[in-house]
């Protein structure tokens, strides 16, 4: 009998067998459901055997109508499950995130006019006529509504002949982009660039590019020539782009629109069910051609991927820190490889990583070194904040307030970056000392002033604030302490009242439209300084924005995370990118404490180059990534004395491993979150050493209580 192993998207660790049923056309990669336990489950065709045994198996229920998973995407997810210490399920899991997507589009019936006109015409069926001439075919529900009738009058209507109603999908096709639009002038260096990556998405395969172009230099216009390459060598390919934080990116997407005629198909946390169901479907198929995402658009079931770009390819959004951990950066090179398809990774910042690719050969580097047309890169000095102190209370200097000034004076517009939601990041009382904490957590909670509440950054958890200590009972104790970008506006419209100052973080542009809203109103120039987190230096283009201020350069500096550095030069080369983007020059004003960082002096000379050598010998000498490898083990128990206990009993099931050091256990920086005491180990190996095997091993080897939990991270960029 035909055998047909169905792996499914649960933490199971191997596929499980089934009988086909005859008659059933099934092929390796089919999606089909089975009974499992007591449910019938969604699952994929992982292989197909002959089995001459009597076993007494199951039978396949259904084979859903969609095309079969490619064979490249089953062997991405057999690859990130063992490089990422998980269960090939957990993987598959992330790639069924829509599995509405697996059949056809459901039908609505729309009503089109057929040009006859009713014996007995009412002003309900005339405004209803009316209206559907206005905004043409649609369903009765919705025409009525436009008309202010019910929608018996339009099927009515349609029972005299002078509608015809037709059953239509409801998720329709994305619009096709046409590659052979000509985008804007491309700048000699930019032409030679984009000539180098469309030769090489012609002659196909895997071929990995680091695009290393300054801010404001033209990468996107550079990789829009490797995606036209694509789509017109080839009318079936498709290209996937990677985007740090999707929903900031809506200039970027109107770019598109305006150099391939159309949209791509979009893939992220804010799509609703019916847009999910609707890309994934049409990338299954194979008609959407191009699709920017999130990280997690890297599992989706292309037919064809013929190129894949990987946007701000150093941000650190890219690394997911829940469920599954891996890096799509590095999942997307290996993604790429299988499926023989180009990869771009562009970055004015590039991570040390990508770097040392380049320079080894692994990677061809393409670089832009300027910026097109009058443009060019602001001017970065360092106010050093120990001969420039602000006043009493104040977090601005002298010098950075001077300049906000002249900068409104000139008819200009400012930036103020400061890393740190709300009002204050810590509230304590006067009276006791007590510092306000997250129930069940190490986490502060940060004052947000405009809602009057404390809220938790951590787990989301918030509450009112009270007028007295919970803890001493002393009323009107409680003081914020630090800055956030709500005190730092405060400050702002103190020093310039007749200003239009409005504030941009996670807070105030829940969603696309929100962040919208802000960035075109901060780009028509309706606002005259902008407070902001780190979503400010996410791409954003603003032609009258002239000064960038940074409050607080030295907040990212501190702790044990051996990227902090490069962490910090990259966001601020970022930050201060912003400014100066069309003709009137710019200038950046970093506020430190440590001018003598490394950090902040490659800042201020524009010497990138000589702190990546200076990051690179400290990691080389190390060990550390790239010149080693570097993996983590993470441990929960809901007290202290069963963390130890597991703890304990971690550390001895650790494997020996030839030049495999383990560092712990270790109570984690955050130690306590949501009622969980955490512990951690961390572990460091030469760059030849299989660390996944190690960690697979260690882990199948540990027996805990059914209490604890325990999971692996390769590769760690959060250290938390």
């Amino acid at each position: 009998m035909r055998i047909a192993r169905i792996l499914f998207p649960m933490p199971l660790p191997e596929p499980f067998d089934y009988v086909i049923p005859e008659g059933m056309e099934i092929e390796t990669g089919s999606y089909v459901r089975a009974p499992l336990g007591k449910h019938e489950r969604t699952g994929v065709v992982w292989d197909i055997i002959e089995d001459n045994s009597e076993r007494e198996l199951k039978s396949i229920s259904e084979v859903f109508p969609a095309p079969p998973m490619p064979e490249a995407m089953r062997r991405f997810v057999t690859f990130c499950a063992r490089y990422n210490v998980a269960g090939p399920g957990q993987i598959l899991g992330m790639a069924l995130r829509a599995r509405g997507g697996l059949s056809p589009s459901p039908v609505q019936t729309v009503y089109t006019l057929t040009g006859d006109q009713p014996q007995r015409m009412t002003p309900a069926r005339e405004k209803v006529l009316a209206t559907t001439q206005d905004i043409g075919p649609d369903t009765a529900s919705n025409l009525a509504h436009a008309a202010g009738v019910s929608a018996s009058v339009v099927k009515g209507l349609a029972e005299t002949g002078c509608f015809e109603a037709k059953q239509v999908p409801t998720d329709l096709p994305y619009p096709s982009p046409d590659p052979q639009r000509t985008g804007p002038d491309l700048t000699a260096e930019q032409a030679a660039a984009g000539a180098r990556l469309r030769q090489a998405v012609q002659a196909g395969g895997f071929k990995p590019f680091l695009l290393d172009g300054i801010t404001g230099s033209g990468k996107t216009e550079v990789y829009f020539e490797a995606i036209a390459e694509a789509l017109a060598s080839d009318p079936s390919a498709q290209v996937l782009v990677l985007l740090p934080e999707i929903a900031l990116t809506q200039a970027v997407l109107e770019r598109f629109e305006s150099r391939f005629g159309a949209g791509p198909a979009p893939w992220h946390s804010s799509l609703s069910d019916i847009q999910r169901r609707r890309t994934w479907r049409e990338v299954a198929h194979g008609r959407a051609r191009i699709v920017t995402g999130a990280r997690s658009a890297l599992f989706l079931p292309f037919r064809n991927l013929k190129l894949v770009i990987v946007d701000e390819e150093h941000d650190g959004s890219f690394k997911q820190e829940d469920g599954v951990r891996y890096h799509a950066r590095d999942m997307a090179v290996m993604r790429a490889k299988l499926e023989e398809a180009a990869i771009i990774l562009a970055s004015a910042t590039p991570a040390l990583e990508t770097v040392v690719n380049a320079e080894s050969g692994r990677y061809e580097r393409l670089k832009l070194s300027a910026r097109p047309g009058a443009a060019r890169l602001p001017d970065i000095d360092l106010v050093d904040m120990r001969a420039n102190p602000p006043e009493k209370g104040n977090w601005l200097s002298p010098v950075l307030s001077k300049s906000l000034v002249d900068t409104l004076a000139a008819g200009e517009q400012s930036l103020l970056f400061m890393n740190r939601r709300g009002y204050a990041p810590l509230v304590i009382c006067k009276a006791c000392g007590e510092r306000l904490k997250s129930p069940g957590s190490e986490s502060w909670l940060t004052e947000h002033r405009y809602t009057n509440r404390l809220v938790c950054h951590l787990t989301g958890w918030s509450m009112p604030k009270p007028d007295k200590c919970p803890l001493c009972g002393a009323k009107d104790s409680l003081m914020g302490v630090g800055p956030g970008v709500e005190r730092v506006a405060e400050e702002v419209r103190q020093l310039l009242p007749e200003a239009r100052v409005e504030i941009f973080s996670s807070d105030t542009a829940q969603g696309g439209e929100a962040t919208r809203s802000i960035v075109e109103r901060m780009a028509g120039g309706e606002i005259d300084v902008l407070v902001g987190t780190q979503i400010v230096a996410k791409g954003h283009n603003f032609p009258n924005l002239t000064l960038v201020g940074v409050v607080d350069a030295d907040s990212g500096m501190t702790g044990g995370d051996l990227r902090a550095g490069e962490r910090t030069y990259q966001l601020l080369s970022q930050v201060a990118g912003r400014a100066g983007r069309a003709e009137r020059p710019g200038r950046a004003l970093v506020q430190t404490y440590q001018p003598e960082n490394p950090a902040m002096m490659a800042l201020a000379t524009g010497d990138r180059d000589g702190f990546l050598q200076i990051e690179r010998d400290v990691r080389a000498e190390l060990g550390l990534p790239p010149f080693g490898r570097m993996a983590a083990l993470i441990l929960s128990a809901p007290d202290a004395s069963m963390a130890k206990e597991i703890g304990q009993l971690a550390g001895k099931a650790a494997p020996h491993g030839d030049g495999v050091t383990v560092y712990g256990p270790a109570p984690a920086p955050i130690s306590m979150v949501r009622g969980r005491h955490r512990l951690r180990f961390l572990i460091t190996s030469p760059r030849d050493v299989d660390l996944s095997a190690y960690m697979a091993k260690w882990l199948s080897g540990l027996k805990l209580p059914s209490a604890a939990r325990v999971s692996a991270d390769i590769d760690p960029y959060s250290f938390l």
